[in-house]
């Protein structure tokens, strides 16, 4: 086992995905998450096929496939006119264990990373434990930790700043977050109406455009989860309220009765990419990152992507194997994806789906349309939307 240590921010999928990467390496971990346990989080809820892929490494993705939906097709829809097109992800069959989208709460994948973290004597998961800043030298990190019990400290080798969009360890080395807030919220309502069984052939995945009130409607086991956008002049209270939610869904299906909330959150949708994913012996990754719309669902996967490939560099240079240099590739590898591919396609799909000119709208719909029709185009487009595209170019990056 390597007598070096790696300190992590946060417990969320990037954070614990480097973890168990490092940990199979034989390299001391310890993962700080200033939340008392594995947060029950909605708002990721699709794994892209190379992320199964990624996960079957270390025997993760056979129990979120059972605890999951499988998402064979996606499928682009208008509110005013339905069904565009629809794009069958079997097409990747032979590129990938994972033909298919799959449809599973993020905090499942947390749960599983836990669990088995917490076979390896290499391997601390602290809960309840917040990195509040950071200090480093030519020998290591220092983070500074506020507990239930007072203020700690710990030291490690190199830092993994895992800790989400507000994230402490970025904000303490001083790198920017440049980028954009959207000036409308983003606003998720679960419910367990059966939309498949009054929309013809719906998907578990779809892409809903209008010139007024776009959605994303997606299935997840036991939910469906719809996200409209917000009038950015509506306070919270009021796009929140029983009433105004109820007139979403209405707006979107009508029905006799009431529909039945689950769940409701609104937030804030950015567009934002750190100027650097290295500095030092501190790395960023995820959200700490770059943080990106949530069309497209490629906000976690990237992140999942980022971890595998900073974690899998780390333990290289940990084990004498590279020099230190490699850390940089990681930067120009995942940075460019995160600007190119991730942050671009996000914005793009936002475009699209909230096209407001009618002659516009109609281009939209009938390219759509023929990249569905031509197999070697619609192959093309899955493999783009499905991420594959963004790590082979990743891995292209010297």
């Amino acid at each position: 086992m390597s007598e070096a240590k790696v300190l992590v921010a946060g417990a969320g999928p990037v954070g614990l995905v480097s973890a168990m990467v490092l940990a199979e390496a034989g390299i001391e971990v310890e993962v700080f998450e200033r939340n008392a346990s594995v947060m029950e989080d909605l708002r990721a809820s699709t794994f892209h096929p190379p992320t199964l892929d990624m996960l079957d490494r270390y025997g993760i993705s056979e129990a979120l496939v059972e605890a999951g939906l499988k998402a064979r097709h996606t499928q682009q829809r208008d509110r005013r006119k339905g069904l565009i097109a629809e794009f069958d992800l079997a097409r990747l069959a032979g590129a990938t264990k994972y033909p298919f989208r799959l449809q599973c709460e993020q905090w499942k994948l947390n749960e599983e990373l836990v669990g088995k973290l917490a076979a390896y004597p290499n391997v601390k998961v602290r809960f309840g434990c917040a990195v509040e800043s950071v200090r480093q030298d030519g020998s290591g990190v220092s983070v500074q930790l506020r507990t239930a019990d007072g203020a700690a400290a710990a030291r490690g080798d190199y830092l993994i700043g895992a800790d989400g969009a507000w994230s402490a360890v970025r904000r303490s080395v001083g790198i920017e977050f440049e980028g954009y807030t959207y000036p409308e919220r983003f606003l998720v309502v679960s419910t367990a109406f059966p939309f498949e069984e009054h929309f013809e052939n719906l998907a578990w995945v779809n892409y809903v455009s209008d010139p007024d009130e776009w959605c994303v409607m997606l299935k997840v086991p036991s939910l469906w989860r719809v996200l409209f956008p917000t009038p950015e002049h509506e306070s919270d209270e009021q796009v929140l309220s029983d009433a105004a939610v109820e007139q979403r869904l209405q707006g979107l299906l009508p029905q006799s009765g009431p529909y039945e909330i689950v769940h409701r959150t609104l937030y804030k949708v950015h567009q934002r990419v750190a100027t650097r994913f290295r500095l030092g012996r501190v790395l960023l990754a995820g959200d700490a990152a770059h943080i990106n719309n949530p069309l497209g669902g490629m906000g976690m996967n990237g992140g999942v992507h980022d971890a595998f490939n900073l974690a899998g560099k780390l333990a290289e240079v940990l084990a004498g194997r590279a020099s230190a240099e490699l850390l940089d590739q990681y930067e120009r590898q995942r940075r460019t994806i995160a600007i190119e591919y991730i942050n671009a396609n996000t914005a793009r799909n936002k475009t699209l789906i909230e096209e407001r000119d009618e002659a516009a709208r109609t281009r939209i719909h009938d390219a759509l349309r023929a990249t569905a029709a031509d197999p070697d185009a619609a192959l093309a487009y899955i493999r783009k939307t499905s991420m594959f595209d963004a790590l082979e170019r990743a891995g292209a990056i010297a």
